[in-house]
């Protein structure tokens, strides 16, 4: 993979601030938000390049599914009838 451009950005402080609010509220970083919006942009105007890469994945990794075991619990009451039935 390509290494990653970076650039230096002046916004207006209140600008800013509207964008960092935003990427909270998505649960993006300020600079992974303005990707997304650039992004976006790019795209809306059929400007995004073909060979363009997918936003990289950021943060703690999906959980694999547990396999399930004849070990382990149940949520359905027992076939007897017995304590999980009462109630």
């Amino acid at each position: 993979m390509a290494e990653r451009k970076k650039i230096l950005l002046r916004l207006d402080p209140a600008v800013h601030d509207a964008l960092a609010r935003w990427a909270g509220d998505e649960l993006r970083s300020t600079n992974a938000q303005i990707e997304f919006l650039l992004r976006r942009a790019l795209s809306d105007a059929g400007r995004m390049p073909k060979n363009s890469a997918a936003i990289p994945r950021r943060g703690r990794p999906k959980k694999a599914p547990e396999p399930e075991s004849d070990d382990a619990p149940s949520d359905d009451p027992p076939p007897d009838g017995g304590p999980a039935a009462e109630g």
